[in-house]
């Protein structure tokens, strides 16, 4: 990066500290510092729940997802409205009647502590790995451009964002998610349009959309029923559906956004306002991939986008690597002449020469892929790193390689900003559910304001090394948006049963709640480990069994707990 993009970065970060800082006032009490008084607008509140699930994953992972694979992710995200409408009937004057802090603790009023405690321990675990995959992302970003040891970068955004959360509290976590996302959409609508200059002139955006389609690319719906199939409109309207009801209702991360709204309807409208954005920005972030992907239709892009990998794989065996540069650069070069002569004929219409043209671009556009497949083989081998994964990296590299000054230094900090916001918001959960559920309902019952506010400052220290941690192994996972959500489908399942049982069957007991979970994460243990279902499946198992066996189990108890009888 140049002079100008660094002052930018550095200008935009040390206002989000300063600003975050500056906005600590009120966070010395347990309602100020874990729910902002319950005093924030609806608008404010629909941002930070967009930002909190968005991040840089969002940007970085997302755009990878859309290079590699196109737009099918789009259908992961078909039921969200849905289970927003009925989130917003349910759980939201649910949970702001009953008072709490967290999710969690009308899971004791309605069954015991062991069911409660048990809950929140999973959440803790499924959101730890999760903030561990939020701070691979922009370490990938800063590892390339500094030139930094990737676990040194980890550390170093992981560190300085916990820093900044335990002083912020969730005020200052929320304001600073509205200007992250106010960056963030200026930083995707400038890229949109510089890689659309970016296409050669003769070539239009619908030329390029078209190459993309005849790629598959553009593919939004998938309708074949094959639970093996990760993005398909079933897995999107229905898998998906119960994975968002779960993270949406019973995450503390997303339930801790809406009870700092001033009010029932407040809160409703905030997930209203992600239901109808959500949406739309992830089609148009995918769309960039593509466009990235139809982008090196025209220009030569790197074998391998994780340049690290890249260079000690030619010092280890530069003469095999140097054969296979020499190749694939031949495949783009046939593939850079079929793609040209494909959108000639059809800008011109030449009918007898369409099919003829198009499978010439789809054969050389395979054998392009295929010697991309060669070398990324060739990386897992000469490195011995059978994880190696590279489409993280496709964005920030294009950006890094074809952004003018001035644009990278925009974009970069709009990745930076987006993690560091989503970071800080989601140790503030973890912090609160340790601080609530455990701290003070285990250890420091009658404890002062100010003791649960420094335990609270304390477990978002430990929350940080933890997920520090995590990503250093998280980066070469695959796309980082499939990891985030892969880790949370182990989990969500069986939380949202739980769930299910505490506020839709009556009948329902402690015993059953409880033996359910285990039996419900149990099941989705085994169908990872023995089948071949789609993650995204993980979760309609995980929330039948549970609330299954638990209802089952249930019927074996004759009376109902005298704590069920204070509800």
């Amino acid at each position: 990066m140049r002079w100008l993009d660094w002052l930018i970065v550095a200008a935009y970060l040390a206002y989000v500290i300063w600003d975050g800082i500056r906005l600590t006032k009120g966070s010395n009490n347990i309602e100020g510092f874990f729910l902002a008084n319950r005093s924030l607008p609806w608008w404010a509140v629909g941002l930070s729940v967009m930002a909190t699930q968005a991040s840089a994953i969002t940007l970085v992972g997302t755009t990878g997802q859309g290079y590699d694979d196109g737009m099918r992710f789009v259908q992961f995200y078909y039921a969200l409205p849905l289970a927003m409408v009925i989130l917003c009937i349910t759980v939201v004057p649910f949970y702001r009647h009953a008072k709490v802090f967290t999710a969690y603790e009308y899971l004791e009023k309605r069954f015991d502590l062991k069911t409660r405690t048990l809950t929140s321990f999973f959440f803790l675990m499924s959101r730890g790995l999760g903030v561990g995959v939020i701070i691979a992302a922009p370490a990938v970003i800063l590892s390339i451009v500094l030139g930094w040891n990737e676990i040194l970068t980890i550390f170093a955004i992981g560190l300085t964002t916990t820093f900044y959360t335990m002083f912020g509290g969730v005020r200052a976590v929320t304001w600073t998610d509205v200007k992250q996302m106010i960056l963030i959409f200026i930083g995707l609508g400038v890229v949109l349009v510089m890689i659309i200059q970016g296409f050669p002139e003769q070539v239009s955006l619908f030329d390029g959309l078209h190459l993309a389609g005849a790629s598959g690319k553009l593919t939004t719906i998938e309708t074949s029923f094959d639970l093996t199939e990760k993005y398909t409109i079933w897995s999107g309207l229905i898998a998906a559906l119960f994975l968002f009801l779960s993270y949406f209702g019973c995450d503390q991360s997303q339930v801790q956004r809406y009870l700092t709204a001033k009010s029932v309807d407040e809160g409703r409208t905030s997930l209203l306002m992600s239901a109808v954005l959500k949406i739309p920005m992830q089609f148009m972030i995918l769309l960039i991939g593509v466009l990235v992907f139809v982008f090196y239709q025209f220009q030569t892009p790197p074998m391998i986008f994780n340049a690290a990998e890249a260079t000690a794989a030619a010092k280890r065996a530069p003469a095999a690597y140097k054969q296979l540069e020499d190749e694939y650069k031949t495949a783009h070069s046939e593939r850079n002449k079929a793609a040209v002569y494909f959108s000639g004929v059809r800008r011109e219409e030449i009918a007898l020469d369409y099919s003829s043209a198009k499978e010439e671009y789809l054969r050389k556009n395979i054998e392009f892929l295929e010697k991309r497949k060669a070398a990324k083989e060739f990386i897992k081998k000469t490195n011995k790193n059978d994880s190696f994964n590279d489409v993280n990296y496709v964005f920030p590299m294009f950006i890094l390689t074809y952004m003018p000054i001035g644009v990278v230094g925009l974009l970069i900090a709009a990745i930076f900003a987006a993690a560091m916001s989503s970071i800080s918001s989601e140790l503030n959960a973890l912090a609160t559910a340790s601080t609530i559920d455990f701290y003070k309902r285990h250890f420091k019952k009658e404890g002062t304001d100010r003791d649960y506010v420094l335990f609270g400052r304390l477990a978002t220290f430990v929350w940080g090394l933890f997920a520090c941690v995590v990503a250093i192994y998280a980066t070469n996972l695959g796309s980082l948006i499939e990891v985030v959500n892969t880790f949370g489908s182990y989990f969500y399942g069986s939380l949202l049963g739980v769930f299910v049982l505490a506020i839709g069957v009556k009948r329902a007991r402690a015993r059953g709640a409880f033996l359910g979970l285990l039996i419900g994460m149990a099941s989705v243990g085994i169908f990872s480990r023995y089948t071949d279902i789609a993650f995204l499946w993980f979760n309609v198992v995980g929330t039948f069994v549970t609330v299954l066996s638990g209802y089952l189990i249930s019927l074996t108890v004759r009376e109902q707990r005298e704590v069920e009888e204070n509800i």
